[in-house]
């Protein structure tokens, strides 16, 4: 498997376990795992959409990164 490809599910794996850590009550929104891990998540499925040019989620992932980068500034500040 390539390595931008190891990235990507890297991406997808780290976003639904947020997901799924939240919905379990195992986190919070105010979790710092929960934001990195969608912050980590967003970057490395970038990553690997741009190097295939497929241009949405990119954009989409970059609203993601945004937004979780934010909630782990409000926690860390």
């Amino acid at each position: 498997m390539r390595i931008k490809q190891t990235i990507g599910w890297y991406g997808v794996a780290a976003i639904l376990l947020a997901f799924v850590l939240l919905n379990l009550g195992s986190i919070g929104t105010n979790s710092l795992i929960y934001q990195l891990l969608n912050i980590t998540g967003a970057i490395s499925i970038i990553i690997e959409a741009s190097s295939r040019k497929d241009l949405q989620p990119v954009v989409l992932n970059i609203v993601w990164m945004l937004v979780a980068l934010y909630g782990f500034l409000r926690i860390i500040l």
